[in-house]
């Protein structure tokens, strides 16, 4: 009985233990720090790249960064004044966007100027700066620190085509409106051209007249040029 009541005593020992090795173990995260500059809060597209789910880190906004905001919220420039009221509008839509972790950090109220404090935080964490600033672009690659430009972005996902584009291009199918034939692109999207439908299995020169995005890709509507 005695032998029966050690083995059970050991036995909640061992699982308190556990429990509170669990409860007072360290935790790392090991998620990218992306600090958002003044200048990316007030331009607002991060607000919709966030939303898209194509950030793979934490975005950090540092305290510095909001007082810069207020005091351009608060001064005579309206210009400067609405752009940036509608930055702050930005970080509070940001921290309720599901698909990203946004924090709020305290950098204390020290005389730096916002731009140093940015690059001292993202070197100690090995993080990077989100700017749109070409003058804070150009110290922090000095610094080694990597730097996330949301024109860059924009330049690398914007259309290959222009409207009034020609190109040539073989017509697959129909479309599902009457009269339109349906192609496809080397990169994969999809060419509606009105008065092709006859033209199935054929290629055909066409000329470029608008696109729309949608999630399921790109669409692209043309027009039959006769030869």
């Amino acid at each position: 009985m005695e032998i029966f009541i050690l083995l059970v005593t050991l036995g909640i020992f061992a699982e308190t233990t556990i429990l509170v090795i669990k409860k007072y173990k360290p935790t790392f995260n090991s998620r990218r720090k992306i600090y958002v500059d003044t200048s990316a809060l007030i331009d607002g597209r991060i607000l919709n790249v966030a939303r898209s789910g194509f950030i793979d880190g934490d975005l950090i906004v540092l305290k510095s960064v909001l007082r810069e905001l207020q005091l351009l919220a608060d001064g005579k420039d309206s210009e400067k004044r609405s752009r940036a009221r509608a930055g702050l509008e930005v970080v509070s839509e940001l921290e309720r966007v599901v698909n990203v972790n946004t924090e709020i950090l305290d950098d204390g109220e020290g005389y730096k100027k916002v731009d140093e404090e940015l690059l001292k935080i993202a070197k100690e964490t090995k993080g990077a700066i989100l700017t749109l600033d070409y003058n804070l672009i150009k110290v922090a690659e000095a610094e080694k620190i990597e730097t996330l430009n949301i024109n860059d972005l924009a330049l690398a996902v914007r259309s290959e085509f222009l409207p009034g584009e020609k190109i040539k291009l073989k017509i697959t199918e129909k479309g599902s409106n009457r009269g339109q034939g349906v192609g496809h692109l080397s990169n994969g999207a999809m060419v509606v051209v009105d008065n092709a439908a006859n033209k199935v299995g054929k290629e055909v020169v066409v000329e470029f007249v608008r696109f729309h995005e949608t999630s399921a890709g790109r669409m692209i509507f043309a027009r039959l040029l006769r030869k």
